[in-house]
């Protein structure tokens, strides 16, 4: 396994990087109070490559986030099939997280890797409809992580596509109880679930003011499609608050993520707040006319997205 650290000395910031299991970024830890504070949470089995990959860390979620129905993909006419990931027999979170990448760039505090579908896994192109490249960079910046994705379309057809991130934040994070950790979390509506799968239609989002606030996460069972989020000088952004360590971590993302899912994982030790470019299943929700957040880059086209993951220190009962 080729795991990469990163450190930044005048923070004294850490972070680690698998880079022969989807690029994902395992480890986050910043000091405080003479003690390391992991942001991240990953399983024990992660680093040994025989728990799910997208169980831990931070995975990167493309060409599609999510669940899509079933195991085809039709796209112009033509159906694609793709192994089936989930409980229910559906294809889950797209390719580019179980594969190594490519190391492109490196230093102390930065790293960049690069996966291209033709190049790195060409049996991807027998499962969907054309050629990609994702470069995804980590950057440890004065005790924040900065996370920066380039999507291009590789090929000489249109590339259906979506973006999503998966990260797992530890609740909690250093002593006290997860029950009492608090979420705060973005969103007014959520879009309506069937087996899963968003059903096209949204509803206003059930205790919407209680989530911006602060949900205590002991009350928490979510796997749930936030929409209609905040957007505030064109970031958005959810925390998760340590009370017993008056800790906060927040995730902050640009607008190119319109969707957000919230995961309670059934272990209890962490928290999911997901940006997703897209809503699940949008190729087929498209058809249907619904705006879905669904891209289709023609050859050459790219687009750019971000995200940044900050540890700070407050008293939210002050």
């Amino acid at each position: 396994m080729e795991n990469i650290t990163l450190h930044d000395p005048a923070s004294g910031a850490t972070a680690e990087v698998l880079v022969s299991l989807g690029f994902n970024c395992h480890r986050f830890s910043v000091p405080h109070r003479g003690r390391q504070v992991d942001v991240l949470w990953r399983s024990q089995s992660f680093l040994s490559g025989s728990d799910r990959p997208s169980r831990s860390g931070i995975p990167i979620l493309f060409p599609f986030p999510g669940r899509i129905r079933g195991t085809t993909y039709t796209w112009e006419g033509k159906t694609y099939t793709i192994p089936a990931g989930d409980a229910f027999g559906n294809a889950i979170h797209g390719f580019v997280h179980t594969r190594p990448w490519r190391v492109i760039e490196k230093d102390r505090r930065r790293v960049v890797g690069q996966f291209q579908a033709s190049v790195d896994d060409p049996n991807i192109l027998t499962q969907w409809p054309g050629d990609f490249r994702l470069t995804a960079s980590y950057d440890l910046s004065g005790g924040m992580l900065q996370l920066n994705y380039l999507i291009e379309n590789a090929g000489d057809t249109p590339l259906p596509c979506g973006l999503g991130l998966h990260p797992y934040f530890h609740v909690p994070f250093t002593d006290g109880s997860a029950d009492h950790c608090l979420a705060l979390l973005p969103g007014n509506e959520r879009w309506v679930l069937d087996g899963m799968l968003p059903t096209g239609e949204r509803a206003a989002l059930e205790h919407a003011q209680e989530y911006h606030a602060g949900a205590a996460f002991g009350g928490l069972q979510l796997d749930d499609v936030f929409t209609d989020l905040q957007f505030d000088d064109g970031w958005c952004r959810g925390h998760v608050y340590d009370p017993a360590a008056k800790l906060a971590v927040t995730i902050s993302f640009s607008s190119v993520f319109r969707e957000c899912v919230v995961f309670t994982p059934p272990h209890r030790e962490a928290i999911c707040i997901e940006p997703y470019s897209c809503v699940p299943n949008a190729a087929e929700l498209t058809a249907r006319g619904v705006d879905a957040g669904l891209r289709v880059l023609q050859p050459g086209e790219s687009f750019a997205a971000s995200v940044e993951i900050t540890l700070s220190e407050i008293d939210l009962g002050a």
